[in-house]
């Protein structure tokens, strides 16, 4: 059985996470208002933004800075 939410990025009910796909409370909050789908199109917007900035995973600020990009992202309106 599916877990049903209300996604906040989608403004809609869809299909929830099957586990907290980031770590923390900012985990948390993505697993209970962020749906699969809008997670995958982050996803998408995430790697675009690595490859256009040259982010390097392994680097703690970049890290940082596509944190700070994925919250935009996913929680815009709030």
């Amino acid at each position: 059985m599916h877990r049903i939410i209300f996604c906040t990025f989608l403004k809609k009910k869809s299909e929830g996470q099957d586990y907290p796909p980031y770590p923390g409370k900012l985990g948390k909050k993505i697993y209970n208002e962020i749906s699969k789908v809008a997670w995958k199109e982050w996803k998408l917007q995430q790697t675009k933004i690595i490859n256009e900035e040259k982010l390097d995973m392994f680097n703690k600020n970049d890290r940082k800075k596509i944190e700070y990009y994925m919250k935009l992202f996913l929680f815009k309106n709030e």
